[in-house]
């Protein structure tokens, strides 16, 4: 079965849905407007209900099928990222210094058109929940809308979720099971030495010293501290010390994401931080802090419903899946529902252009009624009504 023909349809009506929601982009919790707008359009498909103000500006809506039974979950992210857009496109961001550069505006879209499709046919048993979710990108909204128990209070039995990938081939569906996107910590180190005058560094305690020190063991983690087939990276991303060529500094700090797939890794990855900035902060003299913040968890995907997955992805582009897909060290707060309940996330993919997070970045529509269709084979695979 290839897109569904009433999705394609109504394909220009889902491309002027996403790009009024790329035109008015909304950051972290603050998704008010972007939640009226799905608000508005769910109630004109006739969804059954409309539960908002979860996780803030998050909703759940409930379209029941046509007899009793379980209920799976369906996930859109919704929020931007703080980017000054520069697509030059006539559907462009309105607001200065936000943008849609990861393509939520996308993956609402495409929800929306499964939502349309669902509730207009009804070809299903039990529930359909709708998972509109804010926060992806930086506060971790998925975890708080699983805090704030959507998986027991909408009975939800099973989830899903994708994201639309520039760079890969249109119209394919990729995964794998298990460990399929990255856990990301990041630790911020504090080093407190004592300043002065560069002329008489004998009187001072420097911390840029140790500071270079640490950066370059932190590199000999992954080759010293871990087996060859683990994945894991190591990077020090932002360091900052100094005011001038004149001055030792009284501090010094540096920041560095860690990314890995299992619970063991992420631990070792953890104590070998603390045990190098601790060595070398007791070698130069020097006090060090670690701000050790333990980020999202690794997207793990459960193997019999990624399985599944696949199969509805093949219901509307053939062949044209790979489940054996490579993990990515990218993250995404999807894995907290993940944690919660039995799914599977999938990348879309929507062809070359910019990448993720770029400020020329831009969602295909093409791939909208791709996703929607995929989204309602879910549910009548999943829930079938014979």
């Amino acid at each position: 079965m290839p897109v569904l023909n009433r999705i394609a349809s109504y394909a220009e009506e889902m491309k002027t849905w996403r790009r009024h929601l790329h035109a008015h982009p909304e950051l972290s919790f603050d998704c008010h407007e972007t939640a009226a707008f799905v608000t508005a359009r769910l109630t004109e498909f006739g969804v059954d209900e409309i539960h908002g103000g979860i996780a803030k500006t998050g909703l759940v809506a409930i379209i029941n099928g046509q007899r009793p039974g379980p209920t799976i979950g369906l996930r859109a992210d919704m929020d931007a990222l703080p980017i000054l857009e520069a697509t030059g496109m006539p559907h462009a961001s309105t607001i200065s210094g936000r943008m849609h550069a990861c393509g939520h505006d996308g993956h609402v879209t495409m929800l929306l058109g499964a939502a349309k499709y669902l509730a207009e046919t009804r070809n299903f048993a039990g529930r359909v929940a709708l998972i509109f979710q804010p926060a992806e990108e930086d506060a971790g909204g998925g975890q708080v809308m699983v805090r704030e128990g959507i998986m027991d209070r909408f009975a939800i039995t099973e989830v899903y979720g994708l994201h639309q990938e520039p760079n890969m081939p249109l119209g394919w569906f990729l995964t794998t099971p298990g460990p399929f996107m990255a856990a990301v910590d990041t630790a911020t180190v504090t080093l407190t030495g004592k300043g002065g005058h560069a002329a008489y560094p004998d009187i001072c305690t420097d911390p840029i010293v140790p500071m270079v020190g640490m950066v370059a063991a932190l590199q000999t983690i992954i080759p010293k501290n871990l087996n060859p087939l683990d994945e894991a990276v190591v990077a020090v991303t932002m360091i900052h010390a100094g005011t001038a060529t004149n001055i030792v500094p009284d501090t010094a700090t540096f920041c560095a994401t860690l990314r890995s797939f299992s619970p063991d890794v992420r631990q070792t990855l953890k104590r070998r931080v603390l045990e190098i900035v601790e060595g070398h902060a007791q070698a130069y003299g020097v006090t060090a802090r670690v701000d050790y913040d333990w980020g999202y968890p690794a997207t793990v995907n459960h193997p019999r419903e990624t399985a599944f997955a696949l199969t509805a992805a093949r219901d509307v582009v053939g062949e044209n899946v790979d489940g054996n897909w490579p993990r990515d060290m990218s993250s995404e707060d999807f894995s907290y529902l993940l944690e919660a309940r039995p799914g599977a996330f999938l990348f879309l993919g929507t062809g070359p252009g910019p990448g993720l997070h770029s400020a020329t970045f831009d969602f295909n529509d093409e791939v909208a009624p791709i996703g929607s269709s995929y989204f309602v084979r879910l549910v009548e695979r999943a829930q079938p009504l014979s």
